[in-house]
């Protein structure tokens, strides 16, 4: 049955099958050769092992973070090799594992010393616009441009409407359930926030239609990257493509209404759309150019992903030890109820006076962050040859450094 299957596909089908196999065999064996070149000349590097040509240990890492316990492939190979540092290979680079607070200080004080920041080939050729400077370029840009919408003045304006679809969210998704999938409900919890932080998104059929690929797409960003017909990769860059020609519709129609509120000396526009997306194609570089629609795009896809997990784990992650720790939940519950009951009457809304007033409920919050932090750590470049922990880490390799292990 496969022979007769095959021997019906076209000529041309075969042959494009073939090259794009040749091709990929190529480029692993390629970088496998490099990888192993520059292991094999260096007899000081730390312990560990590299796994498979090319792919690694990349399995084992993807797969323990996928059944809950990404902490997992760290621990055993600390316990097996050595607790401060030991070497793999994760997503098709040469990795060196630091561990420990000592490490991490260390990484962060020789930062653009000799270490700087890297991301995954899979998020380069996710993002488009970072392949014409740096995925570092382009999170410098974004650090210039996100401050006056991260300090509590500005946070103070985005409570009653966060109340509102967490209200909203709660008769939807939890009211009248025996059981609830938490990590599910919190992701479609945040990516409404996001939406219409980001965005001024509020219609729920929009929100829904955007979530289903950006959950492929945050799914596949960290990954092998071999963008093959069925990879989580490839799915990755089907569903940002969806996603970014949705972000650029968004973006054409905001600009037009931007340009009208100008053009009409009003500020109706500018007021209904007080978001990140109005800020990012208003503001300008020191030249007094404007941002290119698909950068805009980008960027805001990268805050869609950057705080999509994040939010959702430690929400997940607070409710899991609330449940598990009766007297906690009953002191942030009491919390709670006497706020409730100080809102003058109409009140419905939380404000940023309430926020304050949750001093055990946040104190929890951070304690679960400290337990189960929503971030497991991040990857640095080698600029250099260094030594850490009597071990040389070549130049060009990738070195990791763990927050949760810091944190217990």
């Amino acid at each position: 049955m496969e022979v007769f299957f095959l021997c019906s596909l076209s000529p041309l089908l075969l042959i494009t099958f073939f090259i794009i196999i040749c091709v990929s065999l190529a480029i692993i064996f390629n970088r496998n050769n490099k990888l192993y070149k520059s292991n094999n000349s260096n007899n000081n590097l730390p312990p560990g092992k590299m796994g498979l040509p090319y792919i690694g240990e990349s399995l084992e890492f993807l797969n323990s973070g996928r059944k809950g316990f990404p902490e997992k492939f760290i621990y055993d190979r600390m316990a097996k090799y050595s607790s401060q540092v030991f070497k793999t290979s994760i997503l098709g680079e040469p990795t060196v594992v630091v561990c420990g607070a000592a490490a991490n200080k260390f990484l962060f004080s020789n930062e653009n010393k000799l270490v700087q920041a890297w991301w995954p080939d899979s998020v380069n050729k996710i993002f488009p616009s970072s392949t014409q400077t740096s995925s570092k370029e382009e999170a410098k840009k974004m650090r210039k441009l996100l401050p006056n919408f991260l300090k509590p003045e500005a946070l103070m304006r985005y409570v009653g409407m966060m109340d509102s679809i967490a209200q909203k969210h709660f008769e939807s998704g939890w009211e009248g359930k025996q059981q609830v999938t938490v990590f599910a409900l919190a992701k479609r919890f945040t990516f409404s926030v996001a939406c219409k932080v980001f965005l001024s998104i509020e219609d729920s059929q929009h929100v829904a239609k955007l979530a289903v690929p950006f959950d492929a797409l945050a799914s596949g960003i960290i990954s092998v990257p071999i963008d093959l017909p069925g990879t989580p990769f490839n799915r990755a860059i089907k569903a940002s493509k969806f996603i970014r020609k949705e972000l650029m519709a968004i973006i054409k129609q905001r600009k037009t209404e931007l340009a009208a509120a100008a053009a009409s000396s009003t500020t109706t526009a500018h007021h209904r759309h007080q978001d990140i997306l109005s800020h990012m194609l208003l503001a300008t570089d020191e030249n007094g150019q404007h941002m290119s629609e698909l950068d805009v795009a980008d960027k805001i896809l990268g805050l869609l992903i950057g705080g999509h997990d994040t939010a959702s784990a430690a929400i997940t992650f607070i409710v899991k030890f609330l449940a598990g720790l009766p007297h906690i939940y009953n002191q942030v519950l009491n919390e709670q109820m006497e706020i409730a009951k100080r809102k003058g009457e109409g009140e419905q809304l939380l404000n940023w006076e309430d926020i304050q007033k949750m001093k055990y409920s946040w104190n929890v919050a951070c304690e679960v962050m400290r337990l189960a932090p929503p971030l497991q750590g991040s990857f640095r470049e080698a600029l250099n040859d260094f030594v850490f922990s009597g071990f040389t880490i070549p130049k060009g390799w990738k070195v990791s450094y763990l927050i949760l292990y810091v944190c217990m």
